[in-house]
């Protein structure tokens, strides 16, 4: 496998020509470069007007390899062979080395080119790319590719350290400026004569001929003083480049300029460079011939519109380019550094998520994105001030939350996108911090405040939830989190740390830091990362948060169901919808058909009564069964479903297996039954008719709630199979046969709890 290597661009603030005279001073030998032995001339070319020089050489080297590796290849040195072409005109200089040693087993080839700064012609940039082919090398062939790795990133750290060595050296010696190359004039008759200072115009000329010339000068009239650096004519040969933003300088689509890179993402070492710019070109690449961002949103809307899921990387290839914008560099440096300096990994994950933002729009949520109301008011979390790195500060009180209020109000597809917005607007601040700071900052902290937190969160279709949002968190914006600071952790956090933490990416996990109690105000504390003026004051702090404090979603914000599958016309985000709305009709209650293949697989439930009186029954078909195709409500309003026909006898063609439960209006009720054999089984929701005294009076009886009057009921309920093992092995399953979660709903009744209490211990044997 041949491995390549790019450099970023190197900027020298000093004129080509001066340049050009510092980097001749390193031959034939070079003392600041230990493995640069010496260096012959092989050939030499120049042409008649001075403009063009060539120079081939064979440079003798002392690569450092182990010993053992020497001995086996049976050298102590290697040769290269390095050709330069210097073109005064156009003011470049272009370097082509191979290596002559072993180039049937190793095939090492660099190309260098020094050329004058596109945006300001007293600059010169460096450019600097290698490949390496190594075919056999004794068996050693990873040891040399580590060795020309290791040698690479030194040379690239000392080629500019070396420049500006010489350059000071040359500034020493008087030397400031070096004029650029002039096309000579045509020499007439009269000219042709010789003149008393014949000698000393072709001594100048010498010296403006061999730039190597230059080590025996110290002064002359050939070099201006700092005095007359001002006058440096430029160069006719520039290009007319429009101006670039003055925050980056990038001297074409493919190429990063290394201040920048050290100014706006840090610091990185020279393989790193080269793979940041190795991946921004080839998505450059894939990116070509498309329209830019404004007009590009419309692009193959249609068939976009029926892609699901992620495109798999070859797809994405052969399409050209899957995604409607380039990333930002900080954006793909992410990739890198999640993928530990991968290229290919990286490159895998960047383009599938690319793909899906663009499938998804993600890069238009900022400005599209308007939360549903019970997010806005019972979302516990915002965005606070910044940490004392300066990186942004995110605050969520997570045990102040109602997860499953919030999810039954708003579904899970919202919550998902609103959590998007937060990961999009953090991209969004570090870019200001960075700009505002002075050094790069591309992750910010988040405070987790857990006082509140109990069994009651440790539901399992909420915990679920979590999950995936971890999951697409952890795909889309890999290296955003900074620091994760849990504070107040209750007794039940181990349980939940232990389902959650193995879906967070190991080096996530490395940058959370847990305190129990509240010793989190002590030494090693919130104080150590946010300055006391910004704690909040929940937490001990001075500083008021206007953030909203959480609470319990009112049940009558559960009617905004009716229109959780409504999108904007998106593709969901979520693969499944976690619970389902249904009418239960006088004389047609609402059926749910679950096959079970496996005995003793446990059946779960979770239901919310949203109107009126229901009486609930779980049963076991012994003929099988069917779902209508085209059920009642299907689309566009609740479903009504029914199963079993009138014909079939309960005893001989149903079992009853859960005792009828009666359901009030605003009641949550959990349960879970073990089935003894498989086959079809039946969740039941049955209208209650709720019987009213005659005696009262009319007066009375118009005062009653509607539940005594409807002839129709709504339900909101999710199910699930487990597998035995599964069930007993999982706290969260436990967990969701207990009525106690009912505590979250307002509407909840002690009764209710008595008799859900009721019938989830007589369906759960694990208790």
């Amino acid at each position: 496998m041949v491995q390549q290597y790019q450099s970023p661009v190197r900027v020298y603030k000093y004129p080509f020509e001066l340049v050009m005279a510092a980097y001749e001073r390193r031959f034939p030998t070079c003392p600041q470069i230990p493995v640069f032995l010496g260096s012959e001339i092989l050939h030499e070319f120049k042409s008649d007007d001075g403009a063009i020089h060539v120079k081939e050489r064979r440079c003798k080297l002392n690569v450092d390899a182990p010993y053992i590796l020497k001995k086996i290849a049976g050298v102590e040195v290697v040769y290269f062979i390095q050709k330069n072409s210097l073109d005064r005109r156009e003011r470049t200089l272009k370097i082509e080395a191979h290596n002559e040693s072993f180039a049937s087993r190793v095939i090492v080839k660099e190309n260098c080119l020094y050329s004058v700064h596109p945006e300001n012609s007293e600059w010169t940039c460096f450019e600097q790319c290698a490949s390496l082919d190594v075919k056999n090398f004794f068996g050693f062939e990873s040891t040399v590719e580590k060795i020309a790795m290791k040698q690479y990133s030194q040379n690239i750290k000392k080629g500019k350290e070396i420049i500006e060595f010489f350059i000071n050296d040359l500034r020493s010696n008087g030397v400031t400026y070096v004029p650029p190359w002039t096309p000579p004039k045509p020499v007439s008759p009269i000219e042709a004569k010789p003149s008393k200072r014949e000698p000393e115009l072709q001594a100048s000329a010498t010296v403006l001929s061999s730039p190597s010339s230059c080590d025996s000068i110290t002064s002359s009239s050939s070099y201006h003083s700092a005095n007359t650096a001002a006058q440096t004519p430029v160069s006719p040969t520039v290009p007319d480049i429009p101006e670039l933003p003055p925050d980056i300088r990038i001297a074409s689509e493919d190429k990063l300029d290394a201040d920048y890179i050290e100014r706006f993402l840090g610091h990185l070492t020279p393989i790193q460079e080269s793979y940041l710019i190795q991946l921004r070109k080839w998505i450059a690449e894939s990116h070509k011939g498309q329209e830019s961002d404004e007009n590009s949103e419309d692009k193959n809307e249609d068939e976009d519109s029926d892609s699901e899921g992620d495109p798999p990387l070859d797809v994405a290839e052969s399409a050209g380019c899957a995604w409607d914008r380039v990333p930002k560099d900080s954006h793909i440096l992410r990739f890198l550094r999640a993928r530990d300096f991968n290229l290919e990994e990286a490159r895998k994950m960047l383009c599938n998520s690319l793909a899906w933002r663009k499938q998804h729009q993600v890069d238009l949520i900022l400005d599209t994105w308007k939360p549903p109301t019970p997010l806005v008011d019972y979302f516990a979390g915002g965005w606070h001030y910044y940490d004392r790195e300066g990186r942004p500060l995110f605050i969520l009180r997570l045990g102040q939350m109602d997860v499953k209020g919030l999810l039954k109000a708003c579904g899970e597809e919202a919550i998902l996108r609103h959590i998007l917005s937060v990961n999009e607007e953090g991209l969004r601040r570090c870019e200001e911090a960075t700009k505002a700071r002075g050094y790069p900052i591309s992750t910010w902290t988040c405070v987790v405040d857990l006082e509140g937190l109990s069994m009651r969160h440790l539901w399992r279709p909420g915990v679920k939830a979590l999950l995936r949002f971890i999951e697409v968190v952890e795909a889309n914006y890999p290296e955003t989190m900074g620091r994760l600071l849990i504070v107040r952790a209750p007794r039940v956090f181990p349980v939940l740390w232990t389902l959650v933490s193995p879906f967070i990416d190991e080096n996530t996990r490395k940058k959370f830091l847990i305190y129990g109690g509240n010793d989190y105000l002590e030494s090693g504390g919130l104080a150590d990362y946010i300055d006391p003026e910004y704690i909040p004051h929940f937490l001990g702090g001075t500083c008021h948060c206007t953030m909203p404090e959480g609470g319990l979603v009112p049940k009558s914000l559960y009617q905004l169901l009716d229109n959780l599958s409504m999108n904007d016309g998106l593709p969901s985000l979520c693969q499944e919808t976690i619970y389902q709305l249904s009418s239960v009709i006088k004389g047609a209650p609402h059926e749910v058909l679950v096959n079970i293949d496996d005995k003793d697989s446990v059946l779960t439930w979770d239901f919310d009564v949203l109107k009126g009186d229901v009486v609930f029954t779980v049963l076991r078909s012994r003929r099988p069964l069917t779902v209508p195709k085209d059920p009642p409500g299907a689309v566009g309003g609740p479903l009504n479903v029914q199963l079993l026909d009138k014909s079939m006898t309960v005893g001989v063609d149903v079992s009853v297996v859960e005792t009828p439960l009666v359901c009030h209006e605003g009641e949550s009720i959990q349960g879970s039954h073990v089935a003894r054999y498989p086959g079809p089984y039946v969740l039941q929701w049955k209208f209650h008719n709720a019987p009213v005294s005659s005696s009262l009076p009319q007066a009375v009886k118009a005062t009653l709630p509607d539940v005594f009057t409807h002839h129709k009921c709504k339900v909101m309920y999710y199910h699930e199979v487990l597998a035995s093992d599964d069930f007993r092995g999982s706290m969260t399953s436990l967990q969701s046969s207990q009525s106690g979660f009912s505590s979250l709903s307002v509407g909840t009744t002690s009764s209710a709890q008595s008799n859900s209490s009721q019938s989830a211990n007589s369906s759960c044997p694990s208790r």
